[in-house]
């Protein structure tokens, strides 16, 4: 495992749910290795371990009623006697220096509150935000929140067919929540929006967790596995 890829990570995922809590007005917590959003009750809780040493001094946080989430890169906490399962994650880099080709579909930075909208709406319903639908406007993404993040929309057949959230810090950038609509599956749609964030921010490391089945296509581009974290949350019936 590559620890300082790993803390690269982590402090971005802190750094974009910071930014995120900023923008829904949520509350932030911190301890000992370890940061905290506390948020309404659509989004519940969440934290993050930042180093292999994080302290489990957040019982009060997961205990309870409501939705939490602790995400744990480093492998570092057992939840277990808390009432919450592990479920694992794949989280990648890549270094710069591997070019990439241009997007193969018309991909283009939001610029704007209408484009904003575009996405969010994706995100909530087709990356299946549950406890964010049904959709409404500037809940995920309140517009205040371009100030720090990148939004960006690809186009396929005159549609907008997919989005994404690149996070930038000047020693990394994250990518989150890359999103494919329902009817533009397996048409190159994950593909395009990567590899115009990749072009835009080839200077600098690139990490994202991925989901399983959106692994290959990671690896295809030239992103790295780092570890596998461990998502605890309360178990589903």
């Amino acid at each position: 495992m590559d620890a300082d890829a790993l803390t690269t990570a982590a402090g971005n995922a802190a750094w974009l749910w910071a930014r995120v809590a900023r923008a829904r007005g949520y509350e932030t917590r911190s301890g000992d290795g370890w940061v905290a959003v506390l948020g309404d009750e659509r989004y519940g809780r969440r934290v993050l371990t930042l180093g292999p040493r994080a302290a489990e001094d957040f019982a009060d946080l997961v205990a309870g009623e409501g939705r939490v989430v602790v995400e744990d890169a480093f492998g570092t906490v057992d939840l277990t006697d808390r009432g919450l399962a592990m479920r694992q994650l794949p989280v990648m880099i890549r270094r710069p220096g591997k070019p990439v080709d241009e997007p193969r579909l018309p991909v283009r930075r939001v610029g704007s509150a209408a484009d904003l909208a575009v996405a969010e709406r994706l995100v909530v319903e087709d990356f299946a935000l549950e406890n964010f639908q049904p959709y409404a406007r500037g809940v995920v993404f309140p517009e205040s929140i371009l100030a720090d993040l990148e939004f960006y929309l690809a186009d396929l057949d005159g549609e907008v067919a997919g989005a994404c959230v690149a996070v930038p810090e000047p020693g990394a950038v994250g990518v989150y929540w890359v999103t494919t609509g329902t009817a533009f599956r397996s048409r190159g749609v994950g593909r395009a929006l990567m590899h115009a964030v990749l072009r835009r921010f080839d200077d600098r490391p690139m990490t994202l967790t991925a989901s399983r089945m959106g692994r290959p296509l990671y690896e295809s581009l030239g992103f790295e596995h780092i570890t596998q974290a461990g998502w605890w949350s309360a178990p589903t019936a």
